[in-house]
């Protein structure tokens, strides 16, 4: 029996949530984060936000990792101040993620950031975000679908060579690039939809959300190269 690769996914932290009688603090992730690691032959384990000293344990136990989306990254991590629409800080997620991210890029665990976890990374690097964009977020609460285009040659791209139809919700993008990375897709308006580290070890981020949608390319590409890395 092939052994499944264990990819740990960051959570979220949330003050209360309700089940029968109970209203208290949870950790919470979409059902289709955990799903789309099954579906694509791994097994999913949450991490919920921890102490930052606690990262590199953590990542040292997985085989893969996926900083999964959510709120904004606070603007102080890349050097901004706060636009109005940007949203309030999660400022623990933030730290942890971070910690989380420099971990696997120290130890070489192959890493996929979705929507803020692209984000994140980016960040992660030295980069710097678009506060707010028009467009890519058009209907609160509603996933919507946009095409994006990949660049050739990259692992992005001999993922996915065609352009592609992606679920997408997001009003912030990535701006100037962390140190090292590069664009591996784009949307029709410009806007970078994928960046990726050249590896070893396997890196790459997506702004969409494929835990919405039925393409399993993506976390196919993080589930293989977390089996080739053990």
């Amino acid at each position: 029996m092939t052994v499944r690769p264990l990819i740990g996914v960051s959570t979220y932290l949330e003050a209360g949530a309700r089940w029968g009688v109970w209203e208290l603090e949870a950790a919470l992730l979409p059902a289709g984060y955990p799903r789309l690691v099954q579906r694509a032959g791994g097994l999913a384990a949450m991490l919920p936000p921890d102490a930052p000293e606690h990262a590199a344990a953590t990542v040292a136990r997985l085989d893969g990792l996926v900083v999964a989306g959510g709120p904004d990254v606070e603007p102080v991590r890349y050097g901004a101040a706060p636009d109005p629409r940007t949203g309030p800080p999660a400022r623990a997620r933030d730290t942890w993620e971070l910690a989380l991210i420099q971990a696997a890029l120290a130890a070489g665990v192959p890493l996929l950031g979705i929507c803020r976890g692209m984000q994140l990374l980016n960040v992660a690097l030295g980069g710097t975000l678009v506060q707010h964009i028009n467009g890519h977020a058009e209907v609160p609460g509603v996933f919507g679908h946009h095409p994006v285009k990949p660049v050739p040659g990259t692992v992005y791209g001999d993922l996915a060579p065609e352009e592609t139809s992606v679920p997408a919700y997001h009003h912030q993008a990535v701006d100037r690039l962390g140190e090292g990375l590069l664009a591996s897709a784009h949307a029709s308006d410009g806007t970078v939809e994928a960046i990726e580290l050249p590896g070893p070890p396997w890196v790459l981020g997506v702004q969409w959300h494929p835990e919405m949608g039925t393409d399993l390319r993506v976390m196919r590409g993080l589930v293989a190269a977390a089996v080739n890395a053990g």
